[in-house]
């Protein structure tokens, strides 16, 4: 699915227009950037957890030599999936909540 397809889909399901759609997507993007430069993560309960993890230097291989190479640490963002969004993938119902 490309962006302008996602647009589409957001916009009709909202009954908006695409420009409006359009605006909404890119403050959520800016949004989930700033918030992961600022605090490292972000949860939304039942969607999905976003958080920025630290990956170690390590060691490589150049595909077309086979010659080794040194990869640098770095930061990527990583995404977990919450109950929600996994069982809509197919998965069985998530265990009924318990109440207090």
């Amino acid at each position: 699915m490309t962006k302008a397809e996602l647009i589409s889909i957001i916009a009709k399901a909202a009954g908006i227009t695409k420009d409006k759609a359009a605006k909404s997507l890119g403050a959520y993007e800016a949004t989930v950037t700033k918030e992961l430069r600022k605090s490292g993560k972000i949860v939304l309960v039942g969607f999905g957890t976003f958080s920025v993890v630290k990956r170690k230097s390590r060691t490589g291989r150049n595909p077309q030599t086979g010659k080794a190479i040194k990869i640098s640490a770095k930061k990527v963002v990583k995404f977990k999936a919450g109950k929600t969004l996994q069982c809509s993938k197919g998965r069985p119902d998530p265990p009924p909540r318990r109440e207090k």
